[in-house]
C-alpha cells in the first residue's frame, strides 16, 4: 500500500477569489461602522449595527486565515494541509456534485455514513453531520476534478 501522505489531489483557494470574499465583507464591516457613527438613530441600534460589524470584521478575518490552507485528497481521505481530518475514506457514502445539491458554489457535496462533529473553514469546506460541502473560493475546474477522483476512488472501493 502507498504512503498514506501522498497527496493525490490538491485543491487551493482561487487568489481573486479569495480577496473578493474579504474585501466584501471588510466593506460591509467599514459600510456598518460608518452607519452606526453617521445615523441618528437610537443608541440601542448603533450597539446592534456595531455588534454585526464586529462580527463581519471576525467573518473576513477567518475567511482570509482559512483560505490560506488547502484541501488535500490522499490515501487516508480529505484533509486540510494543516493536518486536520475532514472526512476518511471508510467514512465516504457518496459524492454529489448535481445542481439541486445544497452545495457550496464552485464545490460538490460529500454524503457521509455516519455523523461527525461540525467543522468549518470559511471558503473551503463545512461538514454539518452526515454531509460535507466543498468549494467556495476554489476553482471551479478543479473542484470538478477532485469530485471526480473522489467519486472513482468510492467506486473502486466497492
Amino acid at each position: 500500500m502507498s504512503d498514506p501522505s501522498e497527496i493525490l489531489y490538491r485543491l487551493d483557494a482561487s487568489a481573486p477569489r479569495r480577496v473578493f470574499a474579504t474585501g466584501v465583507l471588510a466593506a460591509l464591516t467599514g459600510l456598518l461602522l460608518w452607519l452606526s457613527l453617521a445615523a441618528q438613530a437610537d443608541p440601542i441600534w448603533r450597539v446592534v449595527l456595531i455588534a454585526i460589524a464586529v462580527a463581519a470584521a471576525f467573518a473576513a478575518r477567518s475567511l482570509w486565515v482559512a483560505t490560506a490552507y488547502a484541501i488535500l485528497l490522499t490515501e487516508e481521505g480529505l484533509v486540510q494541509s494543516d493536518g486536520r481530518l475532514i472526512a476518511s475514506y471508510d467514512q465516504i457514502g457518496s459524492v454529489d456534485r448535481g445542481m439541486f445539491a445544497l452545495k457550496p458554489s464552485n464545490g460538490f457535496l460529500i454524503n457521509l455514513t455516519e455523523a461527525r462533529p461540525f467543522g468549518w473553514a470559511p471558503g473551503l469546506w463545512w461538514r454539518w453531520g452526515k454531509r460535507v460541502g466543498v468549494g467556495g473560493v476554489t476553482r471551479a475546474g478543479s473542484a470538478k476534478a477532485m469530485a471526480d477522483l473522489l467519486a472513482l476512488r468510492i467506486e473502486a472501493r466497492g
